[in-house]
């Protein structure tokens, strides 16, 4: 078992290199089963899901090559077996994108239902929709999604009853070697849906109108092999800039793309930070208090929901009562009760939090819910007087590369530490 330990009270000085998006290695990996050649993807984030990712194209029968520490080659185009291995699928929720992946492609899918972070329903109705729109046949039986188009899937109009980025991904990639067009409307817009088209498109996909509401695509034979480098993580970026928001100091953020960063910038600059853009990197500075703002996280372009827990630690720092309200994840609040345990001062009452600024926090145990959580209560750590020990940060690891590295390189006093397993230590005695 590992644990974080945070000596807080540091500003945050100097440089950090933002890494290839989460969001869009997640699905860009399972993507590449589609190609009928070898994939070299570039700026791929170090990250557990990437890892779990790669383990299971393996089990399927796929060649993994590591051509460096941010580069692979995958080749599927021996892949035979479209049955997903139970054990793996289910601790990362972006397994699901292999259900489009390999329906596409195979006309058959069996994969379990998704795991990853646990803060609310993550209903598939959507994604179900999708697939029989095409053609397809979906049962559920075990916990197993079993997908079936033996006669191969046939372009169709889709309307997305709620604006869904995992849906609209999954039925994106079963579209682009489906018979004819098929229209996806009330698609999501995020950064990743783009990148993800972008993607397909390079290996000889016809997909437009990614980053609008309404995505054609219009299905091809094949698709080839090809090269392709992951845009900068939007996520990443904005936790860093939460961080230096939260304990002060000046930091430039590195390889970024600027206008993905505009919903959490205009935020910050509310609560009174300074940020100057530059073209593919920003600099954040705060050196006085913060002020008070409100926030509700909403599709994109809006707020994001990946972003709430990381400016609800600073805000519990800002001068007077902020109010977040959830308009996305319906149990995305856990963390508050281990933010309480430092000395913030927040109420939920649903998807709204009202949060009264403090004047400091204090460093306790803590533990990580969650992945975005987890990087909140860090920011908390690195903001607090005193020592914090964050438990469970393989949430954490699921999608920050090197944030123990990255954060010492900018003044932080963290370290992670090693701690016996209770389960084992009880069976040695």
């Amino acid at each position: 078992m590992f644990q974080y330990k945070i000596n807080g009270g540091k500003p945050l000085c100097g440089d950090v290199t933002i890494s290839g998006a989460k969001n869009a290695a997640v699905a860009i990996i399972p993507a590449a089963v589609m190609a009928d050649g070898p994939c070299r993807i570039e700026n791929v984030p170090k990250i557990n899901d990437v890892t779990l990712q790669l383990e299971i194209l393996e089990e399927l029968g796929a060649k993994i090559r590591v051509i460096n520490a941010t580069t692979i080659e995958i080749d599927a185009s021996k892949i035979r077996n479209v049955r997903a291995p139970y054990d793996l699928i289910r601790k990362i929720r972006a397994s699901y994108y292999l259900i489009g992946a390999l329906l596409g492609k195979y006309n058959h899918a069996e994969v379990a239902l998704p795991g990853g972070c646990d803060f609310g329903v993550r209903p598939i109705d959507q994604h179900v929709k999708g697939f029989e729109a095409l053609g397809a046949t979906v049962e559920i039986k075990n916990g197993i999604i079993h997908a079936d188009a033996p006669n191969g899937l046939s372009g169709a109009n889709v309307y997305f009853d709620v604006v869904s980025v995992g849906a609209t991904i999954n039925i994106m990639l079963a579209a682009a070697r489906a018979a004819g067009q098929t229209v996806l409307e009330n698609a999501a817009k995020e950064p990743h849906i783009v990148d993800v088209a972008n993607f397909l498109n390079s290996l000889g996909a016809d997909i437009k109108g990614a980053g609008t509401d309404v995505i054609k695509i219009r299905g091809v034979e094949n698709l080839r092999g090809g090269m392709y480098s992951i845009i900068p993580d939007q996520i990443e970026a904005g936790t860093y800039m939460a961080a230096v928001a939260a304990a002060g100091g000046n930091v430039l953020i590195k390889n970024v793309i600027p206008k993905h960063l505009e919903c959490i910038t205009a935020k910050l600059v509310e609560m009174g930070v300074e940020i100057e853009e530059f073209d593919d990197a920003v600099r954040v500075r705060r050196y006085k208090p913060l002020e008070r703002t409100n926030i509700k996280t909403l599709p994109y372009p809006g707020f994001p929901t990946d972003m709430q827990p990381q400016l609800t630690v600073a805000l519990s720092l800002a001068n007077g009562t902020s109010i977040v309200t959830e308009g996305v994840w319906s149990n995305r609040y856990r963390y508050v009760d281990e933010l309480k345990r430092m000395g913030a001062k927040i109420s939920v009452d649903g998807k709204v939090a009202i949060v009264e600024g403090v004047d400091h926090l204090m460093g306790a145990p803590i533990r990580a819910c969650d992945l975005r959580a987890g990087a909140a209560l860090v920011i908390a750590g690195l903001a607090a007087k005193g020592v914090t020990v964050v438990e469970d940060i393989s949430h954490i690891e699921r999608g920050y590369e090197e944030i123990v590295e990255k954060l010492t390189s900018l003044g932080a006093d963290i370290k992670k530490i090693e701690v016996p397993d209770p389960d084992t230590m009880r069976e040695a005695l």
